[in-house]
């Protein structure tokens, strides 16, 4: 996802501001880190902003921009090989593919060739990368290098995009700093003429980081993290319904040699009993730990022990930990049917999730202007997300970083190399701990919390009320799950729930507690005798627009019934995304997905038959967000929201774009409608426009997703995202409670009281409910400033139409220095 936000709406204009904050998706993400800085590291502006082009797209005219895929392989490297081509090309560019890696730098001949816009069709959905990668030895010697310089400047090429993890950025920066002086001997040798080292006499570098591991200081996300979670989990899913028929435990290995991140993030969204991080080695009678913690958790009647291992897991001697000595430990202690399962490469391969798509597209953009407006004095650099920003980073400041981390593992300093991978990475390990080591207290707190679902039902639900029923009994509150909504809390239909009664809720999707649309207006005074009657001190709202509206509704219904005034905390849970005061939804994350991937097979249809342009509707009533995002992820030619009024001469256009489009080799076409966009160019209407415009040029098809994109099951983001944002709430609401407490009674009627928990660029912030209603618009129940809306002109200037390109915001090139970050952050 992406993950890059920030609140700016761009209506119809056509533009694109090139620091759009981004997300994805951005899912998040931010996705994981909740746009925290990753490395606590304070970014400090160095350079201006560079000026605005007036005439964007011939900005690369003249130039040449060659991009390679180095290392590991990493799903979403094709979104971002993608979009370098194109926005090269829509520069004005010349875009060369440099295969294999280094080597084909090396060798050259047919190894760089010159990309075309229908070149990358079809890239997007694919994982690892087409163009190939390889180890290079060659290019580790200045002779290889020599050859690498002279294939470039024979083509005019001077600006090198590398997608890879450390190693190849670092060989890419070896290779700048070298380029003079491997001119001069080129010259000297004949290899080149003075005329071409002239013309040649700088190298600009840019790196983007392609990387599972998440290992890369100086990014929140690298790209192909997010997918290796996709696949961890569906492997985690599909193991918990085995090991439950047989009570077994099993021992899963992930990759991360030196990066404990995947199997942190793993082991917090599945719920595991037992983690294995190169960076946090446990205690050094970890073997008894672990066998009473797997104990315990049989005798509460779980079937089943989960732990997860990264491949790099250490004890605090720095002697492996392996998958292979815990399966022993297991079954000679506890006599537990116990099974390995290493996953190895499996975490490379399949299909790019959304947010990577996403990412990669982004930073694509990114790229190609940071290589346009290089100069000589210029740093190599690397394109970064931070928070919800996309920014630019000295490339070996952010290599040296990284592995300032491994030698401080090495050298046992292992408190170091945590805070060095950053205060979303220790948050993770500290909600992980929580949620998974730590006894309910036997001391009682006296208060009593009720958590409820109101709305749709949304994927991850299940995750956030999990979470926020074992922290509260963690706080020693008593737990209060309420069924069927607002209209469940008026029937009394509350019952007492205990650490058990949500164990494996991660993985499921909808909502175990029952959710309803129902307003609690016309009940004020039955769910006020409820309150009285189970004495409860404080409510847990989570849900979409009702659970907003709803809890604004007891809010105002305080005046009159003096039991409604205790504390509220609405937990933003919608596919739509469409709630102020959050950037992100639990639960849109998954329905973008499966859009996504619907959208995979349709194209792949589409490419079958030839000629075939698909409507498809989506959900999330006048918010465009889902339309939008998976428009970016799967390559639409256009979406159709709300939010961007269109007319019927915009239709007329998009027509004539498909019919053009046929005339190439990429004869398809695939259009997306948000199900509210406009009142009379319904998906019908709009079916029968392209049907009857293209007769004889391509067939039309149409298809209405429905329910089926809030269903399944939660995607790692929204686990993840759902599991803190429970976790953050109840520590809120555990303070505001002791807050308005007087004599023994609960009184709350400020307007901090009753508060929304959302995603803001670069936290998770309780903002009042009150103040939020400002930010509204209840007729189409949205909110009046959307993030994403910044987004839009990528979807455009990626299928290809001639919009303008506005670089005034380009991003900042900034420093990373180790400094503590004051204020909370993001959880």
């Amino acid at each position: 996802m992406w993950a890059p936000l920030d609140l700016s709406v761009v209506g119809s204009s056509l533009f694109i501001s090139v620091s759009l904050t981004f997300a994805a998706v951005i899912f998040f993400l931010t996705f994981y880190s909740f746009s925290e800085e990753k490395e606590e590291q304070s970014a400090q502006r160095m350079a201006h902003v560079p000026g605005k082009h007036e005439h964007a797209d011939t900005m690369g005219i003249g130039k040449a921009i060659a991009v390679l895929t180095s290392g590991g392989d990493a799903q979403g490297m094709n979104a971002a090989v993608r979009a370098v081509v194109r926005v090269g090309i829509y520069t004005g560019a010349k875009v060369f593919f440099v295969h294999e890696g280094y080597q084909g730098l090396v060798d050259g001949g047919d190894n760089i060739r010159e990309a075309t816009w229908e070149s990358v069709s079809m890239m997007l959905q694919l994982g690892g990368t087409v163009i190939g990668s390889a180890r290079c030895k060659d290019f580790r010697d200045r002779e290889g290098r020599l050859k690498a310089a002279r294939n470039l400047v024979k083509r005019g090429i001077t600006n090198l995009c590398v997608i890879g993890g450390d190693g190849s950025l670092t060989g890419a920066d070896t290779f700048r700093a070298e380029w003079s002086g491997l001119l001069q001997d080129l010259v000297k040798t004949g290899g080149i003429t003075a005329e071409e080292a002239k013309n040649s006499s700088h190298l600009n570098i840019v790196g983007m980081v392609g990387s599972i591991d998440n290992d890369f200081c100086g990014t929140d996300m690298t790209i192909g993290t997010d997918s290796a979670l996709h696949r961890i989990m569906e492997i985690v899913d599909a193991i918990t319904t085995t090991a439950q028929s047989h009570q077994r435990t099993f021992v899963l290995e992930v990759m991360g040699r030196h990066c404990g991140y995947l199997a942190l993030v793993t082991a917090l969204a599945s719920g595991a009993d037992w983690v294995f991080i190169p960076e946090s080695p446990p205690e050094d009678d970890w073997e008894e730990h672990l066998c009473r913690r797997l104990t315990e958790t049989r005798n509460r009647g779980s079937r089943l022990n989960i732990i997860i291992v990264a491949e790099g897991a250490i004890d605090k001697h720095g002697k492996p930990i392996t998958s292979e000595d815990i399966k022993s430990l297991v079954v000679k202690r506890l006599g537990y049917d116990t099974r390995v399962t290493i996953l190895g490469h499996v975490q490379r391969g399949g299909t790019p999730s959304a947010f990577d798509r996403i990412l990669g597209s982004r930073m694509g953009v990114e790229a190609v202007m940071a290589l346009l407006e290089g100069t000589p004095d210029t740093p190599a650099c690397v394109v970064s997300l931070s928070g919800n920003q996309a920014i630019r980073l000295p490339l070996m400041e952010c290599v040296q970083v990284t592995k300032d981390v491994t030698t401080a593992m090495n050298e046992g300093r292992f408190d170091e190399s945590l805070k060095l991978r950053g205060r979303s990475f220790q948050n993770n390990w500290n909600v992980y701990k929580i949620l998974a080591h730590v006894h309910p207290p036997t001391a009682k707190s006296g208060y009593n919390l009720a958590v409820m679902n109101v709305g749709a039902p949304a994927a991850g639900m299940n995750a956030a009320v999990r979470s926020t029923v074992r922290i509260g009994l963690i706080h020693g509150h008593r737990m209060l799950a309420v069924h069927d909504g607002f209209e469940g809390l008026a029937e009394g239909k509350v019952e007492e729930i205990g650490w058990s009664g949500v164990g494996g809720w991660t993985g499921r999707g909808g909502s175990s507690l029952g959710t309803k649309r129902t307003l609690p207006k016309k009940y004020f005074e039955e769910i006020s005798n409820t309150i009285a009657n189970f004495n409860i001190h404080g409510l847990i709202v989570i849900g979409g627009f009702e659970a907003f509206t709803g809890s604004l509704e007891l809010i105002e219904g305080r005046a009159k019934f003096e039991e409604l005034c205790i504390p509220i905390c609405v937990i933003p849970a919608t596919v739509s995304n469409n709630i102020p005061g959050s950037d992100f939804s639990i639960g849109a994350d998954t329905a973008l997905n499966t859009i996504t991937s619907t959208c995979d097979r349709i194209k792949q249809s589409a490419a079958g038959t030839k000629r075939r342009v698909f409507i498809i509707e989506t959900m999330g009533g006048y918010c465009g967000y889902l339309a939008t995002m998976a428009g970016l992820a799967a390559g639409a030619d256009a979406a159709y929201i709300y939010e961007d009024p269109f007319t019927i001469r915009d239709l007329e256009l998009n027509v004539s774009h498909l019919t053009e489009k046929m005339k190439t080799t990429v004869k398809r076409g695939l259009i997306l409608r948000n199900e509210k966009c406009n009142e009379n160019y319904t998906t019908e209407f709009i079916f029968n426009l392209y049907s009857e415009e293209g007769k004889g040029i391509f067939d039309t098809r149409k298809n209405v997703l429905g329910h089926m994109q809030q269903g399944g099951s939660p995607t790692p983001f929204d686990r993840n995202f759902g599991t803190k944002m429970g976790a953050k709430a109840v520590a809120w609401m555990s303070g505001k409670i002791k807050e308005c407490s007087r004599h023994g009674r609960i009184f709350a009627n400020t307007a901090d009281s009753a508060c929304l928990l959302g995603m803001r660029r670069r936290a998770l912030v309780f903002q009042p409910l009150i103040e939020l209603k400002q930010e509204t618009d209840f007729e189409h129940r949205i909110p009046k400033t959307q993030w994403w809306l910044k987004l839009r002109p990528i979807l455009k200037i990626l299928a290809k139409y001639k919009i303008d390109l506005d670089t005034s915001e380009t991003a900042h090139l900034e420093h990373i220095t180790r400094k503590r970050v004051s204020g909370e952050g993001a959880l």
